[in-house]
């Protein structure tokens, strides 16, 4: 979820609440342009959320197995009072697991996109603006 990182900057600049902040890495790309189809969370969910409102928030909503596997592992885990989840992309696709998003920042076609936080193998993060990615900058 590192892509999000960008947005969750942005967003919360213009929240006027005292907040807590904590990461969750997660994998499912392993360097290409689609999913592998296999999550792999890298560290364990934070403490301390357990009775709070959480709000989860991803860059991009593409097969739903990423979302759908830190939902739930932050349900099980965390047991917070109230979850939501916010996307700043939502592609326009089928997904393999529909996951419950409460907020959505933009519908986007089903391409890979760089820029604003999101990257392909590690480069186009800082970009600021968000693009599509072309065969040629594979």
């Amino acid at each position: 979820m590192d892509g999000a990182l960008f947005f969750v900057v942005d967003l919360l600049r213009s929240v006027p609440l005292p907040v807590r902040v904590h990461t969750v890495s997660v994998r499912s790309y392993h360097g290409g342009t689609s999913s592998t189809g296999t999550v792999q969370l890298l560290q364990r969910m934070p403490a301390g959320l357990e009775g709070r409102t959480v709000l989860l928030i991803d860059d991009i909503l593409d097969t739903g197995l990423t979302l759908a596997t830190v939902q739930d592992q932050l349900i099980a885990a965390c047991r917070p009072a109230t979850l939501r989840t916010a996307v700043l992309l939502r592609k326009q696709r089928p997904r393999e697991r529909e996951p419950l998003v409460d907020y959505v920042g933009f519908d986007i076609p089903d391409e890979f996109v760089v820029g604003y936080g999101m990257d392909y193998q590690g480069h186009y993060r800082n970009l600021p603006c968000i693009g599509v990615l072309s065969e040629s900058a594979i």
